[in-house]
């Protein structure tokens, strides 16, 4: 998709998200999108999510999705929802025989998943898959995420996560039950040095006691633009997704790019 293509957003200033900021500064300006705020890269953030789920074939219970208005959480549940109904469309399906002169039962052909330029079918879900929840917190567009996804989502910055608050609860994408969250900023026998620690070293070694995987996301070639950067013992080392192993941190080797979002994979050094 160029960026001609790219349909208007409601709720956003501007379509440039450099210009956004570098008018009204990142916090003004998501004073003032807060409610409305819909991010103008979400066909490439749903098929970099499509890619690395269907790469790891298994999904952390819980989730955090902070910053926008539920664009992750959208893709995921979308993929959970496919991923299910495309096992059950191969698997419930009554087998038919042959001719009168041969009763064979013939199991009836999987149906054919349609398959165009830029879409990623997700990997087959099967009732051993789990009940994925999801954990959201954003300081300015928590509105939005709720009035989009129906999902609670805490008013939470990343300093008050580096502080040690954490959403209070996460919620089945499958019934919509609620479950309580420790309010423990760290695993039981985790330790951390934090007093040397603060600001995003400290919340990226937080956040790497209570999750397996950080997928961080940009639609950027320069990480540095939008997002953090992630350095030695900040509690994750770096995944290439292609190969499956564990790469220099600086290496770009297995990152994922789709409609010009690039997508970087961490695994947790402590969880």
């Amino acid at each position: 998709m160029s960026r001609g293509d790219r349909v208007a957003v409601n709720g956003n200033l501007s379509m440039s998200m450099r210009d956004n900021y570098g008018e009204h500064g990142v916090e003004e300006y998501y004073k003032k999108v807060g409610s409305t705020y819909r991010n103008p890269h979400y066909p490439g953030i749903r098929l970099c999510l499509f890619s690395w789920l269907n790469s790891m074939q298994y999904i952390l219970l819980t989730k955090y999705f902070p910053l926008g208005s539920g664009e992750a959480t959208l893709a995921f549940v979308e993929w959970c929802n496919t991923g299910k109904t495309l096992y059950l469309e191969q698997h419930s399906s009554k087998t038919t025989t042959r001719p009168d002169s041969d009763p064979t039962p013939v199991p009836n052909r999987p149906p054919v998943i349609p398959r165009r330029k830029g879409q990623i079918t997700p990997c087959l879900l099967g009732p051993d898959f789990p009940r994925p929840r999801i954990t959201a917190a954003d300081p300015f567009t928590a509105a939005a995420f709720k009035e989009r996804t129906t999902y609670p989502c805490a008013e939470l910055s990343f300093e008050a996560i580096a502080e040690g608050e954490l959403p209070q609860v996460s919620v089945n994408i499958v019934d919509g039950s609620l479950l309580p969250i420790s309010s423990s900023p760290h695993a039981e026998g985790d330790s951390t040095d934090e007093g040397t620690k603060t600001g995003q070293p400290l919340l990226q070694i937080i956040l790497s006691t209570k999750a397996r995987w950080l997928v961080i996301l940009a639609p950027h070639k320069k990480p540095e633009v939008f997002v953090i950067v992630i350095k030695n013992g900040w509690g994750w080392v770096k995944w290439d997704v292609d190969a499956w192993k564990e790469v220099d941190i600086s290496d770009s080797k297995g990152e994922l790019l789709h409609e010009r979002v690039h997508c970087r994979v961490y695994r947790s050094a402590n969880f």
